[in-house]
């Protein structure tokens, strides 16, 4: 795909709407790729943390640190491909795998109570003492057969999140 400032060819555009899982049309793609060549300041072919920061909606968000870590030095297909679990198309399964990845912030597979324990800190900030948080966690892993020491690998993940009714839908602005 060369360089920022070059333009989307039709095989690029389908390279990318595979990558993606095809939940991006190719009018999608070249919006998204014009967002990306604005986010993308200097034209290096990839968007740096600061760069991201740069959205307003993305730095007033409370996991925008944990997003931050997987989002930088992406490429534009890669852009893509994280940003596709945001879609409304996106499966359950994306959307939680995604989520999984915000959780498990030193990449070893396993998500532990005290890993979902911090990102409730950082949704909740003070709305929550650190007894309610708690309190709440044991309830949710306790309703799908977890304890507070158990890790949860991504299938564990699944089935205490993916049937807990959680709506994950994000819409993703394209323009």
């Amino acid at each position: 795909m060369g360089s920022a400032s070059s333009m989307l060819t039709q095989y690029d555009i389908e390279e990318v709407q595979e990558h993606c899982n095809n939940l991006f049309s190719q009018q999608e793609i070249v919006s998204l790729y014009q967002r990306f060549c604005q986010l993308d300041r200097n034209s290096k072919g990839f968007i740096s943390a600061d760069e991201f920061l740069s959205v307003p909606e993305f730095a007033m968000n409370p996991l925008s640190q944990r997003l931050l870590k997987m989002a930088d030095g992406l490429n534009f297909k890669d852009f893509v491909a994280f940003l596709s679990a945001f879609s409304t198309k996106a499966s359950l399964q994306q959307k939680i795998e995604l989520i999984f990845k915000v959780y498990d912030t030193d990449g070893n597979g396993k998500v532990s109570f005290n890993d979902i324990l911090q990102v409730l800190r950082d949704l909740s900030g003070s709305f929550m003492s650190d007894e309610q948080r708690e309190k709440v966690l044991i309830q949710v892993l306790g309703e799908a057969g977890y304890t507070r020491e158990s890790c949860l690998m991504l299938d564990d993940f699944i089935k205490v999140f993916g049937s807990s009714g959680v709506n994950m839908e994000v819409e993703v602005p394209v323009d």
